[in-house]
């Protein structure tokens, strides 16, 4: 898996890592019992401190994604057999409030949601279209 990070974005370096693992799971192109590289090779491959990627790890640990085992390094557990994830319910009506505050209509943002859902399915990316 091809790992691009934005140092210019606004987005913490670890929020961006973490997600690309997750569009990677969600797509197909991480799967279940595959190993990630460890902590100190991705860092040194992406130029970025080593805690940077500790930091999404432990994200995307905590969060059930991925499995950090001392001999084995971090494997993809294959997450979200068992219905949402957490924080999606809290991450949902924030997006819900921003559609409402730029009056969106209702049916628009299901469409959205629906096109953003296809999107990750297929190989998706950060930016989804309705």
């Amino acid at each position: 898996m091809i790992i691009e990070i934005d140092t210019q974005s606004a987005q913490p370096l670890y929020e961006q890592l973490r997600d690309q693992v997750v569009f990677g799971i969600a797509d197909g192109r991480l799967r279940a019992g595959e190993a990630l590289p460890s902590v100190r090779r991705l860092a040194a491959d992406l130029g970025i401190n080593f805690h940077t990627v500790g930091k999404a790890y432990a994200a995307l640990c905590g969060e059930g994604y991925i499995a950090i085992d001392r001999r084995r390094g971090a494997v993809v557990t294959g997450a979200g057999q068992g219905g949402p994830p957490p924080k999606l319910a809290a991450q949902l009506a924030l997006c819900a409030a921003q559609a409402l505050c730029h009056r969106m209509a209702e049916d628009d943002f299901i469409e959205l949601c629906r096109g953003c859902y296809r999107q990750a399915r297929e190989g998706g990316t950060s930016q989804c279209k309705s």
